[in-house]
């Protein structure tokens, strides 16, 4: 039986046309229609093969239906590389090019006919395409970043016919990657890509479906600011909406690597949230937590979680990443495997860690010299050197952070760690006011960045600002519990009471900072200098010999060389009390 008013669903839609087709009409029309119908052949086979179907080709034009963006985009670039190759046996006057555009948007099924805006945009940007090329709306492009083997050249936001907004458009470049390409190029089709599926209402309440779904879309939001991830859109992740759906599913038809999966429910004035992060090839649960809040202001719950969700799933995500480029052999790692295996090393604090993370942070810049994150992460590697002790020469490797840094943000001026690195480097040289300028700059790019805040706070202490570091540091905290930086969130914290006299407290954060198998001396200079101030000089001589073993050249000197311009109290509330503890400084 007719449908008579049609099925409205979400489809990806590619348009195609010949251009210069009158002009090959009038030179030769039998010979046209030839090429054409093998042509069509060649669009019909790689249709069928990726799931499609042609919907309608009137005269030069062709319009096909996908269920899936990759599998519309994917089909495109394979038939234009076909039709390249077809061309070239043909005389120059006689080849024939296509431009196809390709739109994910909402249509009307009637009858096997598809209607409305998501057509009539595929065939605007159809008409913006280069004869051989493809153009795709910026929801085309959000949806398969990270899963498709080539670039994509933004071609700005544009007003096309009878479409009322403006359009965000993107070009695919096909064969050669171009110049502006390349600085996209291999990272855009390496990115971890994740898909938050919308959150399940078991509230028993149909009122209760829009905060459901406001957490998922908040959530959504966040993690797209994370720029190493490549997140699903909406308009892709909630058409499984009131679907049971399995992750592996999840991974075929959108290629997704990591899935999140929650539900709400309210009670009364309290909801409860829980949440699950699920490595998508395997179906392992990664991650799980529920939120339990009071709705007061619901608009204050939902920010709240936002952030408590983000802060939780993203260090999830990047230790889920550098153990999966562990486990390559390094002879199949490309650039995103070696910035993932250089954060492996780098995060274990040691010489011979740190040494390594630099060599792989290389390797990814040689593999993509347009990859910013592996410089900022180069730049990250020499800040630990100077911090820890890891080379000699350290005015060498803080002037190397500085200039991976600001390589870095000439590449991505959005990069939240190339500001962190750059605010990290300009504290080796007393610049605080600017250091605290970029780590602002990276905590408004990622909010829920821990490592941004206790730069910030570091970046504080040495100012003379104990108060507010330590305010920092603690968001840190807050944010990332197991981060791996976690032993020197305490020590800063521990040296920021040292610093307020209370001394109490600065012994049980140093103390916790020691334990962690990671820490390194400062920690141990922070909980000798504690213990110095209460008067606890026996208990302090193991741990002034364990500092002196670690860095036998610590000293105000080396303090003040490796912090400059850094406010006196601040370097003396760690020297006096080891003093205080028996220690002498080799000054």
């Amino acid at each position: 039986m007719a449908q008579t008013d049609g099925e409205r669903k979400l489809a990806a839609i590619l348009s195609a046309d010949v251009a210069g087709y009158s002009r090959l009409m009038a030179d030769d029309e039998a010979a046209t229609v030839r090429t054409l119908g093998d042509f069509r052949a060649v669009f019909a086979d790689h249709i069928a093969r990726h799931k499609g179907r042609v919907v309608d080709s009137p005269g030069d034009n062709l319009l096909a239906e996908f269920a899936s963006p990759v599998e519309a985009v994917a089909c495109a670039l394979e038939v234009q590389r076909e039709l390249a190759r077809r061309n070239a046996q043909l005389a120059e006057h006689r080849r024939m090019h296509f431009r196809i555009g390709v739109n994910l948007g909402d249509v009307i099924d009637q009858d096997g006919a598809l209607y409305g805006d998501g057509v009539n945009l595929a065939a605007r940007l159809e008409a913006l395409a280069e004869a051989g090329g493809i153009c795709v709306s910026g929801m085309v492009y959000e949806a398969v970043e990270g899963k498709i083997e080539a670039a994509f050249e933004d071609f700005g936001t544009r007003e096309v016919k009878n479409i009322p907004k403006p359009v965000r458009v993107f070009r695919v470049v096909v064969g050669k990657h171009s110049r502006a390409s390349d600085t996209l190029g291999h990272v855009l089709s390496h990115k971890p890509v994740i898909a938050v599926l919308p959150f399940l209402n078991l509230s028993g309440d149909p009122d209760q479906e829009y905060f459901a779904d406001g957490i998922a879309e908040d959530l959504l939001t966040a993690l797209s600011r994370v720029r190493w991830l490549s997140v699903i859109a909406r308009n892709s992740s909630f058409t499984y909406k009131g679907r049971s759906v399995d992750v592996k599913q999840v991974e075929r038809e959108l290629g997704a690597r990591y899935v999140v999966e929650g539900s709400v429910r309210k009670g009364g004035q309290r909801v409860r949230i829980s949440a699950q992060l699920i490595d998508a090839a395997t179906g392992a649960h990664l991650w799980a937590e529920r939120y339990d809040r009071e709705l007061a202001d619901i608009f204050a719950v939902q920010d709240e979680i936002t952030e408590a969700l983000v802060a939780a799933i993203e260090p999830e995500l990047a230790a889920a990443e550098r153990e999966r480029a562990h486990r390559k052999p390094p002879e199949n790692l490309d650039a995103w495997d070696c910035y993932q295996r250089g954060m492996w090393h780098l995060w274990r604090f040691t010489a011979e860690d740190n040494a390594e993370a630099r060599r792989f942070f290389e390797r990814a810049v040689e593999h993509d010299p347009g990859f910013a994150a592996a410089h900022a992460g180069l730049g990250w590697a020499h800040t630990m050197d100077v911090v820890l002790g890891f080379r000699p020469g350290y005015r060498l490797s803080r002037q190397e952070a500085l200039a991976a840094a600001r390589m870095a943000l000439s590449l991505d001026e959005k990069d939240a760690l190339a500001h962190v690195t750059l605010g990290r480097a300009y504290i080796f040289f007393g610049d605080y006011a600017n250091a605290i300028a970029e780590l602002g700059k990276g905590i408004a790019l990622n909010p829920s960045f821990a490592l941004a805040h206790h730069i910030l706070g570091l970046a504080h202490f040495w100012s003379g600002e104990p108060n507010a570091a330590f305010a920092e540091v603690d968001i840190a905290a807050r944010l990332s519990p197991h981060d791996p930086f976690f032993w020197f969130f305490d020590m800063v914290k521990a040296t920021c009471c040292i610093l307020r006299a209370n001394y109490d407290e600065a012994f049980n954060l140093a103390r916790a900072a020691t334990r962690h198998p990671t820490a390194g001396y400062w920690a141990f200079a922070a909980l000798g200098s504690a213990l110095g101030y209460l008067g606890r000089v026996e208990e302090a001589g193991p741990v002034v010999a364990r500092l002196r073993e670690l860095k036998p050249d610590f000293s105000r000197a080396f303090i003040e060389s490796v912090f400059p311009n850094s406010d006196p109290r601040a370097v003396g509330s760690f020297i006096d009390g080891l003093r205080k503890a028996g220690w002498t400084p080799q000054d």
